[in-house]
């Protein structure tokens, strides 16, 4: 799929915003001023989406055009592609141009398979938990239980684009009445819980809490810091206790909103949204916003700035979502050496893939050897979808210094339109293709047979077995 096709496709949503609000092609044509007839080509994608067109269309009805001109399809395609790369359809063989199409046409019956497919998938799961549990474990692949859980956390944090307003209200309000100031967060806050709550805050010896980061102690109304936590670390760790004890009704009331299916998830969501009103408290919206457009998302002078990690500061720009004031779109992974992901979220028009890892070809996996440098990439989609990354190795905030500690790799990206807002994407020439890395999904989900990184083939397409041949590829198949 071209990229002038990805963009047509938006032309389904115009068709949507239409009917919803219950105008004829005729009058729509009229008010933006254009021929019924055209109109009638763009909604069904004989015609691109121009500039102009969004422009007058934006004076015509009080829309966001950033938010309206991005292709919320694309999810729905890539999840369908998921779905029906699945070997249950293999007899099949739903292709690319069959999802697009369904995807346009109908989006919610789009929707809907995709959640039917993930009940399938949870009840599979079980199924597959029961069996190994049961000792019949060569019928089963050992399952992980948190999955679904996460999965449905996953989701609603995606849905509400990593932002949400409430929380930001609650940091905002904090440093506007002085109770926060400039490298002062961890102060302000055990201030303020012993003004508020008679709750006290401690450094304990690591000899004492171990390998407790951060314990509460209900009983005393003490908060306990393991002396091993970083400055940064120290100041995150009381923002969400600080989140968990004076916020917890405003936490409940979202994940209410979410209707999640089970008590582990709503547990799990309390948690996140803690995480994310610490990520404010220290990093407040316009201070930080501002400070971004400044530094040209300058990781490293953000994190000085701010008084927070590499990885904190990343997956704040996440969230840079506020109406009227939207920073650059990004997405963001956390995996470790041998590629398991632990974080991702989705941003600036690139989706994961919902089962599996993720590329080889992805830098991220390479920044392990080169520890603490920053390392640029523009990596393309089998769709051409194009995105510019960085990414670069962290350590665990309050880890101690046994040979056990872990190390993760982080990396944020963009859209490659959004590339030069980014200090790091000076003096590259990341529009030029020769400069672009072939990537896909995961290898299972990838149709780039050439690639000599492949670790699995592509389900429905079995390899072919060589006996006498030795190629630099890893599978070959039939085409």
């Amino acid at each position: 799929m071209t990229k002038i096709e990805r963009k047509a496709i938006i032309g389904h949503k115009v068709r949507r915003f239409r009917q919803n609000k219950g105008i004829s092609q005729t009058d729509m044509a009229a008010m933006i001023d254009i021929s019924p007839s055209y109109l009638n080509l763009i909604e069904h994608n004989q015609r691109p989406v121009t500039v102009s067109f969004l422009f007058s269309l934006g004076q015509a009805f009080d829309i966001d055009l950033k938010e309206f001109a991005e292709d919320d399809d694309a999810r729905s395609v890539v999840e369908l592609g998921e779905v029906f790369a699945d070997p249950l359809f293999e007899e099949e063989a739903v292709g690319n141009t069959e999802i697009q199409e369904l995807v346009a046409c109908s989006p919610k019956a789009a929707q809907s398979v995709v959640k039917l497919y993930h009940l399938y998938r949870q009840l599979w799961e079980t199924a597959q938990h029961q069996a190994y549990a049961s000792g019949l474990r060569e019928n089963a692949i050992s399952p992980d239980r948190h999955a679904s859980s996460v999965d449905q956390v996953r989701d609603f944090v995606e849905q509400r684009s990593n932002h949400f307003e409430t929380l930001e209200t609650i940091s905002e309000s904090l440093w506007a009445d002085g109770t926060l100031k400039q490298g002062e967060v961890y102060r302000g806050l055990s201030v303020h819980l012993k003004e508020e709550l008679a709750v006290q805050t401690k450094i304990m010896p690591v000899s004492v809490l171990g390998d407790v980061l951060r314990q509460y102690d209900h009983h005393r109304k003490r908060i306990l810091l393991s002396e091993v936590n970083l400055p940064e670390d120290r100041a995150f760790q009381i923002a969400v206790q600080y989140s968990l004890l004076m916020h917890g009704s405003t936490l409940d009331n979202i994940v209410d909103e979410a209707d999640l299916s089970s008590n582990e998830a709503c547990d799990l969501l309390r948690y996140v949204l803690a995480n994310y009103l610490a990520g404010a408290l220290m990093m407040p919206y316009e201070q930080f916003f501002l400070a971004a457009q400044e530094l040209r998302y300058d990781i490293v002078l953000l994190r000085r700035r701010f008084g927070a990690s590499f990885e904190q500061v990343c997956h704040r720009l996440t969230s840079m979502q506020r109406s009227g004031m939207r920073g650059v779109s990004f997405f963001f992974l956390r995996v470790d050496n041998a590629g398991n992901v632990s974080k991702r979220l989705s941003g600036g028009g690139f989706q994961f893939a919902r089962f599996g890892g993720t590329c080889p070809r992805w830098m991220v996996h390479d920044a392990f050897s080169t520890p603490g440098e920053i390392l640029s990439q523009t990596i393309r989609m089998p769709d051409n979808a194009t995105f510019f990354t960085i990414s670069r190795t962290v350590k665990p905030g309050g880890t101690s210094t046994t040979n056990q500690v872990p190390w993760y790799a982080v990396a944020v990206g963009c859209d490659i339109r959004d590339a030069k807002e980014l200090v790091y994407s000076d003096g590259l020439d990341f529009t030029n293709p020769d400069n672009q890395t072939p990537t896909g999904l995961n290898c299972q989900l990838c149709d780039r047979f050439e690639c000599v990184r492949r670790a699995y083939p592509p389900i429905n397409r079995p390899p072919v077995i060589e006996e006498n041949v030795r190629r630099a590829v890893t599978f070959t198949y039939l085409r």
